[in-house]
């Protein structure tokens, strides 16, 4: 490196000694001047523009601290250090409090600290001068940026539409789409129910975008991650001191939220306690941070998701009845990847192409025997687990196309036979069977044949609703649920 490019230093120390161990040290890395006193230093700092001040504490006439105050007023940009071999406590918070140094190093130093102390404060200006530059242009551009935000946030909503969505015309998620359309504009809570996997936050998201709060903020928090405190504080912030590790004021995510739309991801997982106090903000729209006596009003959408089925929780006494009401004003079932097989063919295009860009690799498509392969798969993981099993393909691929090899061991297995429609109707026809029967031998009890199935309760009923099983008649000609048994 040229030496007009290095980081200018300058030494200030009364010994002539140290000046010169100083210069040897820094000169291969750094432009190096030095000076005995204050009135030298200050002579050279007129002349060349120093990026890092080096000065000794005890100097005659002019202690450091008293010449980097000068210097702090003059030349505020210069990272300013000191050097001494006395830890004076006075002086020492006086370097911090009057002068704002970098640092302060004892005498004797180490060449390595030395440099590596050294190299990280010349980053620190190169960084402050780029800052101070920016800012400069940015004060210029600002119509320019206005127009790229703009353009980014436009960018965002459609990326995020119910149109980017992938489905076939006759998806499942086509009427949900549609509903979705309907709700989005209204200011209403949202419920989605679903299994993990299934792209619940990326219809919040949709929501939102579709929203008149489409320009503010979407904030997301997965309740079930952490424990009712930490969870307390993310949504609702605390004030310093509030608990043992709160070293400072936090802003919570209900707040950050302000005027936005809030996506509160596993709501099952959340305490009937901590179910209390979340009721209270979408009652009355205000919540008060941990350690503060302060009330703040917040104009916040809620959307909520969960993977289990809230009735039944509700039932047990694990989800407080009140809460649910207010979170689904608007509930939504979100199907499962095995009841939408003619939406894999789709998916499976569109996470390849994004994924193939991603990891730089050459594959284009699948195998006619693959994507049969991958229809008829059921899917557990849903679309995170089929998006997971084509980015490993990915890796394992050479080609341009897909093909059964590079299927997972446990994955693969007989190839489907006949066409997808045909394997589809008959996989339909077995599992509504299995459902008569379950419900007959448990006379048309809900809650004990979506046991026996591995079903929630709100999952095996949108089953017999879908495959059209009609369910066993209570006492009074009704269905069961609807008769007055509690276990329906």
């Amino acid at each position: 490196m040229s030496a007009s490019l290095l980081a200018t230093v300058l030494v200030v120390d009364d010994e002539v000694r140290s000046q010169e161990a100083l210069r040897r040290t820094l000169e291969e890395d750094f432009r190096v001047f030095t000076a005995s006193n204050a009135a030298e230093a200050r002579a050279v700092m007129e002349r060349e523009a120093i990026d890092i001040l080096l000065t000794d504490q005890r100097m005659p006439e002019v202690s450091g601290v008293e010449f980097l105050r000068q210097v702090r007023q003059e030349w505020p940009d210069t990272v300013r250090i000191i050097i001494s071999g006395y830890t004076d406590s006075e002086d020492i918070i006086a370097a911090i409090n009057e002068v704002g140094i970098y640092q302060y190093l004892l005498k004797p130093w180490h060449p390595e600290q030395l440099l590596l102390t050294l190299k990280r404060a010349a980053e620190l200006h190169r960084l402050q001068q780029e800052n101070c530059l920016l800012a400069a242009e940015l004060r210029a551009a600002e119509p320019v940026l206005r127009r790229h935000v703009e353009a980014n946030r436009a960018r965002v909503k459609e990326a995020f539409s119910l149109e980017r969505i992938v489905r076939a015309p006759d998806s499942p998620m086509q009427s949900l789409c549609e509903q979705i359309a309907k709700v989005a504009r209204h200011d209403v809570s949202v419920l989605l129910m679903g299994e993990s996997g299934t792209g619940k936050e990326l219809l919040a998201r949709a929501i939102h975008y579709a929203s008149g709060r489409a320009d503010q903020a979407f904030v997301v928090q997965n309740c079930g991650a952490l424990p009712d405190t930490l969870l307390e504080s993310e949504l609702f912030g605390h004030r310093k001191g509030a608990y043992t590790g709160a070293i400072d004021n936090r802003v919570g995510l209900f707040q950050l939220a302000h005027g936005g739309t809030l996506f509160l991801d596993e709501i099952g997982e959340t305490s009937p306690a901590f179910q209390v106090k979340l009721l209270r903000v979408l009652q009355e729209g205000e919540f008060r941070p941990l350690g503060s006596n302060r009330v703040q009003s917040v104009d916040v959408r809620v959307i909520a998701a969960t993977n289990r089925d809230l009735t039944e929780e509700v039932r047990a006494g694990r989800f407080r009845e009140d809460l649910y009401y207010r979170l689904a004003t608007i509930p939504m079932w979100v199907p499962p990847l095995r009841e939408r097989p003619m939406d894999i063919p789709l998916l499976a295009q569109a996470i390849l192409t994004q994924a193939a860009k991603e990891l730089g690799c050459k594959a284009t498509g699948f195998t006619p025997e693959l994507l049969d392969h991958l229809v008829a798969r059921p899917w557990p993981g849903n679309v995170r687990e089929l998006q997971n099993e084509i980015r490993r393909m990915l890796v394992m691929s050479d080609g341009p196309l897909l093909g059964m090899e590079t299927l997972a061991y446990g994955l693969s297995g007989p190839t489907p036979k006949g066409q997808s429609d045909d394997l589809r109707s008959r996989v339909k026809a077995v599992e509504a069977e299995a459902l008569r029967q379950a419900m007959a031998r448990h006379r048309g009890n809900l809650s004990r044949a979506a046991a026996e199935l591995g079903l929630t309760r709100l999952g095996l009923r949108n089953k017999l609703d879908r495959l059209g099983v009609t369910r066993p008649l209570g006492r009074r000609g009704r269905p069961r649920e609807m008769d007055g048994d509690p276990d329906a």
